[in-house]
């Protein structure tokens, strides 16, 4: 498929269209590389935008669980859903990605519904390195939410924020223990979080911790462009469903303050900006990869194991050496 016909399919809610874009964008050949960058670039042209909501949690929160019946939910009442998810375990094995995919398996059926999971390639804060590209073509597919499932609680926080309109973070009903193990920075990046399991004998359980969490979102930060009572903390139940449709109200209400105070688009412009940092950063790295940088690598690495040399003179030469390629 060329990418005339592909951009085309993709304007047209194709979903096989959608996964062979994806697989194109993830690839590392470099002739890939070059067709990804113009498909993105056709499709840029569309201005469609879906609300990019972030979701993560400590493991065994239930994010999948919670995803199957907010998505469900979602797309019962006639919105088309993308789910990104993003597995952490190794791009060669594979690891849990079927796993993850089988644990929403009334959702991957629907037909406002479509699942697509992604190693992060050991990529910082547990999102995969194309995420963001992956989005922009499900945006282009015409999706109105997309939910991108990060690596649990990753160890760069950022990296989510700088990917999504709105980040929440799920978390399981406990006692203070658990609230002074969750970092600080993660919570700070937080405009939502939701205690999960909020039913039966762990309700009373999970009122409390949403009251803990509450009073500490009150004490890390307050963003101006926010309305007055956010960030804010609520108790959902993804096996009962309490809770959702009040989580998707405030949701809601968040975006729509955003985007009518100029926030949202504000937000995405230092988005296409950090990314595009992002993107000259790698490409630095990938000429380190390649001949003659390889070989001066490989030289002063021996070097400096020597003793010969010390890391930082060995540094400089490195940075003197590709100035003149």
């Amino acid at each position: 498929m060329d990418i005339g016909t592909m951009a085309r399919a993709l304007r047209a809610g194709d979903r096989r269209a959608l996964a062979r874009a994806i697989t194109l964008i993830e690839s590392a050949r470099s002739d890939h590389r070059d067709q990804a960058v113009e498909l993105l670039s056709l499709l840029r042209e569309d201005g469609r935008e879906a609300l990019r909501l972030g979701l993560s949690g400590t493991p065994g929160v239930g994010k999948s669980t919670f995803i199957e019946s907010f998505g469900m939910m979602l797309a019962e009442e006639g919105k088309r859903i993308a789910v990104l998810a993003v597995d952490p375990s190794s791009a060669r094995s594979g690891g849990s990605i079927l796993g993850d995919k089988t644990r929403m398996e009334q959702l991957s059926r629907h037909p406002n519904a479509f699942i697509r999971p992604s190693p992060s390639r050991a990529h910082m804060g547990g999102i995969a390195r194309r995420t963001r590209e992956a989005v922009a073509l499900c945006e282009a597919a015409g999706f109105d939410l997309v939910l991108i499932e990060t690596v649990g609680v990753g160890q760069s926080e950022t990296m989510v924020a700088e990917i999504c309109d709105i980040f929440l973070l799920l978390m399981a009903p406990a006692g203070g223990d658990e609230l002074q193990g969750v970092k600080r920075g993660i919570m700070e990046m937080a405009d939502m979080i939701l205690v999960n399991k909020a039913d039966g004998d762990l309700l009373a359980t999970a009122t409390r911790t949403v009251a803990d969490y509450a009073g500490a979102l009150r004490l890390l930060r307050r963003r101006p462009q926010d309305p007055q009572d956010f960030p804010k903390a609520m108790p959902v139940s993804a096996v009962s469903k309490a809770g959702l449709e009040k989580a998707w109200e405030e949701l809601s209400t968040l975006a729509a303050w955003r985007q009518a105070g100029g926030h949202w688009a504000r937000r995405r412009s230092d988005q296409a900006a950090h990314w595009f940092g992002e993107e000259v950063r790698h490409g630095l790295l990938s000429v380190l990869e390649r001949e003659p940088a390889r070989g001066i690598m490989a030289r002063l690495g021996a070097e400096v194991a020597a003793g010969d040399r010390t890391p930082e003179a060995a540094a400089a030469e490195m940075l003197r050496a590709l100035g003149r390629a």
